[in-house]
């Protein structure tokens, strides 16, 4: 599953290499690697393949769940169809609350103890989705794991997923993507020992 959905991301133009200038992360990060999944969902035929995906890992996976709830802004729409899919409840999670209205931080209904999978589309640092993680629980939810669509598995990520006690099961990652982009002939040996060397220059 992990080169299939590579390939996918790298089909729709979601995952850009550029060694000789990098992109620069919101972290600060300069990256010759970004991976926009917001592109998903203007291809049909992709978003189609990423919802079942995300929906058979979480049955797979977390197969007590009781919701869905995606990270604000770019998990809520992957959230909403593998739900959909799954007939389950589903919710977000803003970064703060809103300064109007309810003042709602977490969007949807949440009992108390509700077993809920977060869904996000990308992890890095994983900085975000811990907080999503950590408003569900001060909120009652029982977070029993996140499923995202691509990691960079960095090391920073993976130890403050391991602090916030919460298991993630990822989609496809930066090693498939740049197996599969050397494959098709998209980055060359030079492009690949360059992205070889940002991840373990930022962490592996």
């Amino acid at each position: 599953m992990k080169k299939k959905l590579a390939g996918y991301l790298l089909d729709i133009g979601a995952v850009f290499f550029r060694p000789e200038e990098p992109f620069t992360w919101a972290s600060g990060i300069k990256s010759p690697i970004y991976c926009d999944n917001r592109l998903i969902l203007t291809a049909p035929e992709v978003r189609t393949e990423v919802e079942n995906a995300i929906a058979e890992t979480v049955k797979r996976e977390f197969p007590e769940a009781q919701a869905l709830f995606g990270t604000s802004t770019a998990g809520i729409a992957h959230a909403a169809i593998a739900a959909h899919t799954m007939r389950l409840p589903m919710g977000y999670v803003r970064s703060k609350g809103k300064d109007h209205g309810r003042n709602n931080q977490i969007e949807g209904n949440l009992p108390e103890g509700q077993k809920v999978v977060v869904i996000e589309d990308l992890i890095s640092t994983g900085g975000s989705v811990v907080e999503v993680v950590k408003t569900l629980r001060e909120a009652g939810a029982e977070v029993i794991g996140i499923v995202n669509i691509f990691t960079y598995g960095m090391e920073k990520g993976k130890r403050r997923l391991k602090e916030a006690a919460v298991r993630n099961v990822s989609l496809t990652d930066f090693d498939t993507a740049v197996q599969v982009a050397f494959e098709r002939g998209v980055i060359d040996k030079y492009g690949v020992n360059e992205l070889n060397k940002f991840i373990e220059e930022n962490g592996r």
